[in-house]
């Protein structure tokens, strides 16, 4: 008993009698040890708070200066952390049940107090004081925790609801407590059959944990791991379920966008082997129509019309390849810094001259949009691709969108897109109010040869084709659409801030004057072709049928030969270890890359093998002639540059 901590009491009491009563009330129970502090009024009891802690207070509600409830209420304003126990008389006991109402622990009626029932009252409402404290601490911390917490009864009514519930779905407490789940996060549904599926298991193993879909006050959809526990009571009952969620809508958002890019990664690896092979048909097909239309200037008009016709339609598999190997590999081409604003201009202007008059053009450009490093020509292409898609989404009319603008992306926002890194970025939006992308193929709408359009009105690679240009160009794309509202395309490009400008020199075809040029493909009709085509422009030629022969072709001719066009993907020996070969042999040669997947060897190693150009199957007789006196014209030059002797 000695060694028992001392109970510190207040006691507010103005009567003597009733003070003497409780001093003496106490002595009675000698196994507690309770030392009482004594204050006449109101003002002395607050005075006494101040210069001493006590573990309670007993509080007479007719004070001197104080009367009635409104004793208790001074008091609990100043000190709200010390239980209180309040003492009253038989006929003031309805004032003692509203005091507890509004927060004491307990109330005694003097003339019935007995020792016991003071000492029982006094550590009763100690504890339960401490209780109170220790479960506002508890939930404290539930509101501090960003999981949204709430408890519910076996009619999912909610019983308790934490700051992140409020964070998370955007109603308060006083709004939900009360009121089934159901009303407010299942868009008023009963009991969905996500919800069965959770209840039945919960029932049956007293937890259940997986993924719910559900809506926030302002009619978001977000997606929760959720965490159920059933709360029995003392009778082993089934009381409350406890729900702990979490917000996990950006992770699947992000785990939807990474499946994507493997399943499109996949395909472009497919398409990559495929195209190669159609290059190689279609490279020769196309260079003997052209060559036949100028060899054979004798044919009849029927005759030159199938030639034609057949060179067209060799150029449209070409361009075909093309779309597939940009969605596949990315774009090559020349890029510069472009100022995007007269790009938009001038999408504005063909869309207002072509596209139906009920449809209405507008554009919102700033004077400081910055600048890109890019390729006018595919970034047109993009731009009236999807211009073109909105045309088409809006059959009866409608309004076609452009709007540019300045955007940095900061950490936060670049994890919301696999392909996005932080820094500044021109977004050019593309937006109409037409028909809208349903949900189950909005994930498709990039993958190349899925249309919904008509057969013969589209080919499907337009989209594919935007996103492997806006890929070559270190950027990404986005796509929001609501059925019946519309859908709007944001491409964001990087950045650069300056306002130069480049342009590109064409250089004009013309004749060879005998140079001897070294072909090497493994494909016997392109060596064929090829050896047509610069021969009827004045070229000598040699061919070789793979690497192993290249060498030994060029070691017996070395001397003779003034540049090599070789095939990147051979057997026996491939492009790359042939090229490096013969710059053992010969530092100074010019080499001439050909290849269908152009695109795989730049962007691996293409620029160290230090060739003197490139040029993507299938190409026309003009791009091939034109390549081939250029780099002579360059060498030419340089060697006007050579200092000469005396």
């Amino acid at each position: 008993m000695e060694n028992q901590e001392p109970i510190h009491v207040l006691l507010i009491e103005d009567n003597p009698g009733d003070r003497r009563l409780m001093q003496e009330l106490l002595r009675e129970v000698a196994s507690v040890h309770i030392q009482l502090a004594h204050a006449d009024s109101l003002s002395q009891g607050l005075q006494h708070l101040n210069d001493s802690q006590f573990n309670l207070i007993l509080l007479d509600l007719f004070l001197p200066d104080s009367q009635g409830f409104e004793t208790f209420t001074q008091l609990r304003q100043q000190e709200r952390e010390i239980p209180i126990v309040v003492t009253t008389g038989l006929n003031d006991e309805t004032l003692a049940l509203k005091a507890v109402q509004e927060g004491a622990q307990d109330y005694l009626v003097k003339g019935q107090i007995t020792g016991e029932l003071l000492v029982r009252s006094i550590r009763y409402a100690i504890e339960r004081s401490r209780s109170e404290q220790k479960i506002r601490e508890q939930a404290a911390l539930l509101d501090i925790a960003t999981d949204a917490i709430l408890v519910r009864d076996l009619e999912h009514r909610i019983l308790f609801w934490n700051k992140g519930a409020e964070r998370l779905y955007g109603w308060s407490a006083e709004e939900v407590c009360g009121q089934p789940t159901t009303q407010f996060l299942y868009k008023g549904q009963r009991m969905t059959p996500q919800m069965q599926e959770a209840q039945k298991t919960l029932i049956t193993k007293g937890e259940w944990q997986g993924e719910l879909n559900h809506i926030t006050k302002t009619g978001r959809d977000v997606i929760v791991e959720s965490r159920w526990t059933l709360v029995y009571n003392d009778d082993n009952q089934p009381k409350f379920i406890l729900t702990v969620s979490t917000d996990i809508t950006e992770k699947k958002q992000l785990e939807a966008q990474f499946l994507r890019a493997q399943r499109l990664e996949s395909i472009g690896t497919l398409a990559s082997g495929i195209a190669h092979d159609l290059n190689n048909i279609l490279t020769p097909v196309l260079a003997t129509a052209q060559l036949l239309q100028m060899k054979l200037t004798n044919l009849d008009e029927r005759s030159q019309q199938m030639l034609q016709v057949l060179e067209a339609n060799a150029k449209r598999g070409a361009d075909l390849v093309k779309q597939v190997l940009s969605f596949a590999r990315g774009v090559e081409g020349k890029q510069t810094i472009l100022q995007t604003r007269h790009l938009i201009r001038e999408i504005q202007q063909i869309a207002r001259e072509t596209f139906p008059k009920s449809i209405e053009v507008w554009t919102a450009i700033p004077e400081t949009l910055w600048t890109v490093t890019g390729n006018a020509t595919q970034l047109h292409q993009v731009l009236m691709n999807l211009c073109v898609n909105a045309r088409d989404a809006m059959p009866l009319g409608g309004v076609l969108k452009i709007i540019a603008e300045n955007l940095t992306i900061d950490e936060n926002d670049a994890r919301a897109n696999l392909d996005a890194v932080p820094g500044n970025y021109i977004a050019i939006t593309v937006s109409d109010n037409g028909v809208g992308i349903p949900d189950e193929i909005r994930d498709r709408i990039f993958e190349p040869f899925f249309t919904t359009k008509e057969v013969g009105k589209g080919t499907g690679l337009g989209l594919s084709t935007v996103v492997g240009i806006i890929k070559s160009h270190r950027g990404f794309i986005t796509v929001t659409s609501e059925m019946g509202e519309g859908t709007q395309f944001k491409i964001f490009l990087p950045a650069v801030k300056t306002s130069n400008f480049q342009d590109v020199k064409n250089t004009g075809i013309s004749l060879g004057h005998q140079e001897l040029i070294l072909v090497v493909d493994d494909e016997v009709a392109i060596r064929e072709v090829t050896r047509a085509t610069l021969e009827a422009y004045n070229y000598r030629v040699l061919t070789a049928q793979d690497g192993v022969d290249a060498i030994s072709v060029y070691v017996h001719h070395r001397d003779e030969i003034d540049l090599v066009l070789i095939d990147m993907m051979m057997p026996s020996m491939d492009g790359p270890t042939t090229i490096r070969t013969l710059q053992k042999i010969d530092p100074q040669i010019k080499i001439i890359v050909v290849s269908g997947l152009l695109s795989k060897y730049q962007s691996t190693n293409l620029a160290l093998l230090n060739v003197a150009a490139c040029l993507p199957k299938p190409y026309t007789v003009e791009e091939l002639i034109k390549i081939i006196h250029h780099i002579f014209e360059e060498d030419a030059t340089k060697r006007e540059f050579i200092p000469q002797g005396p």
